[in-house]
């Protein structure tokens, strides 16, 4: 007997897994190209410090997009802003490759940022249209899968491909992107039928008024969502840019840095596959504060010049760490937000995300040019420590406001029968009968 679809649940989520396909792909070509990006950079004489302001133009041009393609989404559709991404995240990864100079790379590498906050702002807004209230959770931890998936073999296949041998670093790093942009290209063939298009529709002919950005900022629980996410990610992000570097440092081979990034991917996915027990044993806030905090004390210890084997317990601990972030902190902004802004809330959250990206490298790479290359994980470690707090604060004011809610709906004294009947006695006769 087939099954009864839910309002808002669209039909089926055969949706969900070509989203989930398409966004290895285009994942796993950007976590191949931003490990080959700074091998490139440093067979070209970058030092630390270069390295770091790449890995930051790579955020800067989606800092001031983020908001209008969020405004543009959520009066309009989702789904042309994925194979915009796409072909955007093609380009910079292949003319990456192609140039010989450090600004042309930097330049290169902040289109292949904008490429992927194009396909990540559709890809959610997609998720957050088209699942029900309380399938959120697990949709969004579904639809991060494949974040890290790609995560998982890009890493991979970048180490296998990048050889420090014999000089043939510039080279094999320029394949490496030429590679990966062929990587994003096989994402087009999953985007047919995403998005459901009787639902821009509908929401189309209410025609809702802009919600200023103000509001939605303060949402309770939109900036602690923000800052959470922006915390996580840039922890990985600058992991993904540093580990080659202090790998060059400490004479590991390009390739098993690959490997060890990609055994961060892989605990990523473990911890959200079983990401709804761990929901419904611990709570949102309790996962997240205890995520937070185990993933700061983590990152700060990498800072210690521990042995390879050591350092792949550390990473594989830290990526099951850090999974949780990214999906709760997407259902925290969503349900924090207004309705008819979730777009443009989602769109603030990747901004939170580009500004983390854009500064942390940046800072990571002065620190690591004064305090060495392994530096910069001191810095994720605060900035970890400091989400953790604010989710176990966000956590104890959401109880506190929701405590008063369940009893609001007061009821409002009923009309006894004394009073009825002095009003019945007071009014003209017209008046009572009109009842």
């Amino acid at each position: 007997m087939p099954r009864a679809r839910r309002p808002g649940a669209g039909p089926g989520r055969g949706w969900l897994l070509r989203l989930v396909i398409a966004f290895a792909f285009a994942q796993g070509a950007v976590s191949m190209a931003r490990p080959a990006v700074s091998y490139r950079a440093l067979a070209l004489g970058a030092d630390e410090t270069a390295v770091g302001v790449i890995a930051g133009v790579y955020a800067l041009l989606p800092l001031f997009a983020a908001v209008p393609l969020g405004r543009r989404t959520d009066h309009g559709r989702c789904a042309p802003l994925l194979p915009l991404g796409v072909v955007l995240i093609s380009g910079g990864c292949a003319l990456s490759g192609v140039v010989s100079s450090l600004p042309a790379m930097a330049a290169w590498s902040g289109v292949m940022g904008l490429g992927h906050l194009c396909f990540v702002i559709g890809a959610q807004s997609i998720v957050a249209r088209q699942s029900a209230p309380a399938e959120q959770d697990r949709n969004f931890g579904h639809f991060t899968i494949g974040a890290s998936l790609g995560q998982l073999g890009g890493p991979i296949a970048a180490g296998a491909l990048i050889s420090g041998e014999s000089g043939a670093l510039g080279r094999t790093s320029a394949l490496a992107l030429l590679v990966s942009a062929g990587v994003c290209a096989v994402a087009l063939t999953s985007l047919w039928r995403i998005e459901h298009r009787r639902t821009p529709g509908s929401r189309a002919m209410k025609q809702p008024a802009k919600v200023p950005v103000t509001t939605i900022l303060g949402a309770r629980g939109v900036p602690a969502g923000i800052f959470i996410s922006m915390a996580v990610l840039s922890s990985t992000d600058i992991l993904t840019a540093y580990l080659p570097v202090v790998g060059e440092h400490r004479g590991i081979a390009p390739a098993t840095v690959g490997l060890l990034l990609s055994l961060r991917a892989a605990a990523t996915i473990a911890c959200r596959l079983v990401m709804t027990p761990m929901l419904r044993l611990l709570g949102r806030t309790a996962l997240l504060t205890t995520s937070c905090l185990l993933a700061g004390l983590l990152c700060a210890g990498m800072v210690l010049p521990v042995p390879v084997p050591v350092l792949a317990v550390m990473l594989a601990a830290l990526g099951f760490c850090l999974g949780a972030g990214q999906p709760l902190s997407m259902t925290t902004v969503v349900q924090a937000a207004p309705a008819e802004a979730r777009s443009t809330a989602l769109a603030l959250r990747l901004t939170g995300n580009r500004l983390g990206q854009a500064a942390a490298p940046a800072a990571a790479g002065l620190i690591a040019g004064t305090a060495g290359a392994a530096a910069p994980f001191a810095l994720l470690g605060a900035l970890l420590l400091a989400a953790a707090g604010l989710g176990l604060r966000g956590g104890r004011t959401a109880r506190a406001t929701s405590v008063p809610a369940e009893p609001t709906p007061v009821r409002q004294p009923e009309p006894t029968p004394v009073r009825d009947r002095e009003q019945d006695d007071s009014t003209p006769l017209a008046d009572r009968n009109r009842s």
